[in-house]
């Protein structure tokens, strides 16, 4: 993934380069550095960390329920629902 994420800046910051010429100030990262990809190999894991992303919006103060955020899995987990995001349960194909 670090590789395919570095050719990707790589391109892009080129690109910018290439298209501004000149005092215009190009942003020197493409990715934010406090973040990574991260695989989830156990069901426990997994369940942790979608318990951090559904309480994520508790915790920012957007909203006093996890199923009150439109953009969550939430409610498609917790009660079933679809909703705009759309959720692929482990083993589902897509089509």
């Amino acid at each position: 993934m670090q590789a395919i994420k570095q050719g990707f800046a790589r391109r892009v910051l080129r690109a910018l380069r290439q298209q501004r010429p000149g005092p215009l100030k190009i942003p020197e990262h493409v990715w934010q550095h406090r973040f990574y990809d991260f695989n989830l190999w156990t069901e426990r894991k997994r369940i942790e960390k979608l318990r951090y992303i559904h309480r994520n919006p508790l915790l920012k103060g957007l909203v006093k329920e996890p199923e009150q955020w439109l953009w969550s899995s939430y409610r498609s987990y917790a009660l079933g629902e679809k909703g705009p995001v759309q959720i692929n349960q482990m083993g589902e194909v897509q089509s």
